[in-house]
């Protein structure tokens, strides 16, 4: 508990230190460091236009997008033959470029900055109209559910990043955030293993917390779980499973960007 207290203060410090230091010096683009004008946001025009926004068309169940003019929804060779268990999954950008530079800053630097940058590119994920956060016609309501770490795995990097993304969207769009799972196994990194051992090193990793399961936090409401990136999707699929089993009506993936 004390070393969490410690690493939230240490955040706080540094985003303050971020915050002063733009009071007295010009403010520079988080891409290119570039001097800026307040008004023109977090990136400069140069570094903004190097984003490749994911659009039409893609895959209806995993989002990767592909070239070309397709009128149809389409699964792709990905998804075609595998059991998915979320609804569907919306990246907002290509995991390319200054996109990806970001992403890892973030992830693997310790640029806790940039999660006010990154929660505002999350944030075009949740455009998609299948989504609609604010159908007015709807009663059921939708709940941010981070993608947990392991706690060996949130000591070794100090936070953990779909929280902080969490965090960022649900304070921009007035959404609820619930910490609904937590990771039972220390698990070998994703981005090491292929995809049938990615299934075979995520299964049965994730539970429902306790206190969210003792609630029935999760039953009746429509999820969005929040992660950085989506590759194959094994461990989107994984969350989700274990959702359902806990009532969620529908599980929809959102991540910054798609692998």
């Amino acid at each position: 508990m004390m070393k969490s207290a410690a690493r939230t203060i240490q955040r706080a410090a540094k985003n303050v230190k971020e915050g002063l230091l733009g009071l007295v010096y010009p403010r520079a683009c988080y891409g290119c460091e570039a001097s800026m004008a307040e008004q023109e946001g977090y990136l400069c025009q140069t570094c903004n236009d190097q984003l490749r926004p994911i659009k039409q068309p893609l895959c209806e169940v995993c989002g990767q997008p592909y070239s070309g003019d397709m009128s149809i929804g389409f699964r792709c060779s990905n998804c075609a033959d595998r059991v998915l268990h979320f609804d569907f999954a919306r990246a907002a950008y290509k995991s390319q470029g200054l996109a990806r530079v970001l992403v890892h800053r973030f992830k693997y630097n310790g640029h806790f900055f940039l999660a006010a940058l990154l929660g505002r590119m999350l944030g075009e994920a949740v455009k998609d109209p299948r989504i609609a956060i604010t159908d007015p016609e709807s009663d059921v309501e939708w709940i941010l559910v981070p993608v947990p770490l392991h706690a060996r795995r949130l000591r070794e990097r100090e936070f953990n990043q779909a929280d902080e993304l969490c965090r960022e969207l649900a304070r921009l769009h007035g959404l609820k955030m619930v910490n609904a799972l937590r990771r039972t196994r220390y698990t070998r990194r994703q981005a090491m293993l292929d995809r049938t051992e990615r299934l075979r090193n995520l299964r049965g990793a994730f539970v429902i917390s306790s206190k969210v399961r003792e609630r029935k936090m999760i039953a009746g409401s429509r999820v969005l779980l929040v992660d950085d990136v989506l590759t194959t999707g094994a461990t989107a699929s994984e969350c989700a499973q274990t959702l359902s089993a806990a009532g969620a009506l529908k599980v929809v993936v959102i991540t910054v960007v798609r692998g």
